[in-house]
């Protein structure tokens, strides 16, 4: 549910902009608000889930993310709906570390492990296309407003299922301490950034654009030395030491900014320019569901016995090939021609890509620091992602030379897919460049010698 309503919002995009008469560059904010404020407090969210009980705080998150949904339903602004995505991202913060964090601490790091996040990356990065098919049907068939109620029903279920089925695990040793300032200066100061980079498109030299960098150098400068002092930080700079989790972060971090703007894009290309419906358009995204659970499932079983870095570059290499198809769309293209082989190219690498990068980032640390690993793990996503949407719609938008234009709106989002590919190659040199076999050693320890066979 977390993972689907980062983007089942896509789909209906122009219905909503239609609805309150806002241009794409405002609606932009109903994905970053939710990808930010998420990214934000993940940390936080991790750290007190570390503290005081990973299953409550994911109780809690439930409660939060599901009266938000309520709230954007009945909105009736664009600003009120703003404020609703900014607090499903603030509930949402609480449910995802803990659930990743409870599954680590659950499973022996090896072969069950890797096995656990198989199903945990195909789940996770799968919804992401399950949220614009589902976003399709209801846009449809009912209303915009039906994309956020029909988490109501499921939060509620969630809530009472996890109630008996869900373990309680905490760091009974960690001080009782909340880094609240920490939370709020990293969040904000990457909100202002995000805000400074879409703004851009009046002028890199413009007042408000150079405030905005400045207020967020400021934070964010303010963050790192609050860290330092603080005997209980909501990150221990020191982590960053495990070269495993500073690759698995840096990679997932570039990697995000390159996928989510792949989906923002193909929505308004599929439905603007090939002028599908909301429901076609979820659909077009099926393959994409298909394409990630098969390579997902394929990587957790190659992963530990071939290595992660082969599988894990090989997955960037095939998303950089579906990438630069989609700089080749043309304005009178077709969804099988076109659309169809760069998605498939890309599920194949993405699903090749989360898996091996989610057993990386947890791997060679203890139980107590499950919670932090998995928030950075989380806050990289999802920080890159909105980080990477603000600066392709920027770059977008500047080659758009008439917005009336199909053609030239065409040539904007291929400034866009390329951008994308060129956030993901990023991703593969800095992962082979920052990962030894000795720093993944643990995870292809417990497995078995096996001759693999597709």
């Amino acid at each position: 549910m977390v993972v689907l309503d980062a983007t089942i919002v896509n789909v209906a995009l122009p219905s909503i902009g239609k609805d309150m008469e806002v241009q794409p560059d405002s609606l932009q904010w109903l994905v970053n608000a939710y990808a930010l404020v998420f990214g934000g407090f993940l940390l936080l969210g991790g750290r007190v889930g570390d503290l005081l009980g990973r299953k409550r705080f994911f109780l809690i998150g439930l409660v939060i993310f599901t009266a938000a949904s309520f709230v954007n339903g009945i909105a009736g602004s664009l600003g009120l709906l703003i404020a609703g995505r900014s607090l499903q991202g603030l509930g949402a913060a609480l449910i995802s570390p803990a659930a990743l964090s409870i599954i680590s601490t659950t499973f022996a790091e090896g072969k069950e492990r890797a096995r656990a996040l198989g199903v945990w990356a195909a789940i996770a990065i799968g919804g992401s296309a399950v949220g614009l098919i589902l976003g399709g049907v209801l846009t449809e068939y009912f209303s915009w407003p039906w994309i956020f109620f029909v988490n109501v029903p499921v939060g509620i279920a969630a809530f009472l299922f996890s109630l008996r089925l869900v373990p309680e695990s905490r760091d009974v040793h960690a001080h009782q301490h909340y880094d609240i300032f920490g939370a709020i200066t990293v969040t904000f100061g990457l909100m202002t950034l995000v805000y400074g980079i879409v703004e851009t498109n009046h002028g890199w030299t413009s007042a408000k654009v150079l405030t905005a960098f400045a207020v967020s150098a400021v934070l964010l400068v303010s963050f790192v030395v609050i860290e330092l002092r603080s005997h209980a930080p909501l990150v221990r700079l020191s982590i960053f030491r495990v070269r495993s989790l500073l690759t698995a972060n840096v990679s997932m971090f570039l990697v995000s900014s390159g996928i989510f703007a792949m989906f923002f894009f193909n929505t308004l290309y599929i439905q603007g320019t090939l002028h599908f419906s909301p429901v076609q358009a979820g659909l077009a995204f099926l393959p994409f569901t298909g394409g990630i659970m098969i390579s997902a499932g394929l990587a957790s079983q190659f992963a530990p016995k071939i290595g992660v870095r082969p599988v894990a570059a090989v997955g960037m290499l095939l998303s950089i090939a579906g990438l630069l198809l989609l700089t080749q769309l043309p304005v009178d293209g077709t969804y099988v021609a076109n659309v169809l082989p760069s998605l498939l190219l890309t599920s194949l690498g993405m699903g090749a890509v989360f898996m091996p990068l989610t057993l990386v980032a947890t791997t060679g640390l203890e139980d107590s620091d499950q919670g932090l690993a998995s928030g950075l793990f989380n806050t990289s996503q999802q920080i890159g992602g909105a980080l990477g949407l603000a600066i392709l719609t920027t770059i977008a938008t500047s080659h758009v030379a008439n917005p009336k234009n199909p053609a030239d709106v065409v040539t904007g989002y291929h400034w866009a897919f390329a951008g994308s590919a060129v956030f993901v190659l990023g991703s593969l040199v800095s992962m082979l460049a920052l990962l030894r076999k000795e720093h993944v050693a643990k995870i292809e320890a417990g497995a078995e010698a096996a001759t693999v066979a597709i």
